[in-house]
């Protein structure tokens, strides 16, 4: 049996926006699964200390007042979450997150905001992994498919249930049982030991990024940047 068989850690999280290095955290949740069934979890909500816009309540359902109500400390949630997380690739547990570049950059910045030490610091100085991506991963088995790949799609092609999508848990679920499924339908990946397959991603997200970067310029974006790093972005530039 593969990775997929063995424990793997959902993780999600649901925020004020798109924009990683600038989006706060509102909810968040760690899920344990194992194949792939969910054995334990834990969650999160956070006070961001920022206004939550319009249409990131209407993504996620957490209003303002609830979350000055009844939210942690933006600087307490960071820090739970990213201990959570070191302590299992400590143990060489593969955390896995759908577009991990978005969700683990913004934890990377939200630490940096408060000042709080980063994950490579809490690691000893080794970099965050092993990291399973579904959405890396099938984007590059699966690379012609048409349509969409969003969760819920991705979710809809493997036959994977998302009971509640933009719901931390439900998101964080479905993550690990989609890098199940989609284990199961590509042997070679499988195969792949975790860090490994770590290694292969970013070969991945880079390759991927690279070609959309020239796409967008062959369009006539000609100044056009996509960002190949993967799966924690480059905050060295990231104002707090």
């Amino acid at each position: 049996m593969g990775w997929h068989g063995e424990l793997l850690i959902g993780f999600d999280l649901e925020t004020t926006g798109t924009d990683p290095r600038e989006a706060r955290i509102v909810t968040a949740a760690v899920i344990e699964v194992r194949g792939p069934e969910p054995a334990g979890r834990r969650e999160w909500l956070a006070d961001p200390g920022v206004e939550i816009p319009a249409d990131a309540v209407a993504v996620h359902g957490i209003s303002n007042e609830r979350a000055a109500a009844e939210g942690r400390p933006a600087d307490e949630v960071a820090d739970a979450i990213a201990s959570v997380l070191v302590s299992y690739w400590q143990a060489g547990v593969p955390v896995v997150a759908y577009n991990a570049a978005f969700d683990l950059t913004l934890l990377s910045a939200e630490l940096l905001r408060h000042g709080l030490p980063s994950l490579r610091e809490r690691l000893g100085g080794t970099d965050p992994g092993p990291v399973i991506d579904p959405y890396t991963i099938d984007r590059s088995v699966d690379r012609y498919r048409r349509g969409k790949r969003n969760l819920e799609a991705v979710c809809a092609e493997y036959g994977v249930p998302l009971e509640s999508a933009h719901d931390a848990s439900a998101d964080a679920l479905a993550a690990a049982r989609l890098a199940h499924a989609i284990a199961v339908r590509h042997p070679k990946v499988a195969a792949l030991g975790p860090a490994e397959l770590h290694r292969r991603q970013i070969e991945w997200y880079a390759e991927w990024a690279a070609d959309f970067q020239n796409f967008l310029r062959r369009k006539g974006d000609a100044t056009a940047v996509v960002d190949g790093t993967w799966p924690v972005r480059d905050l060295a530039d990231q104002r707090v």
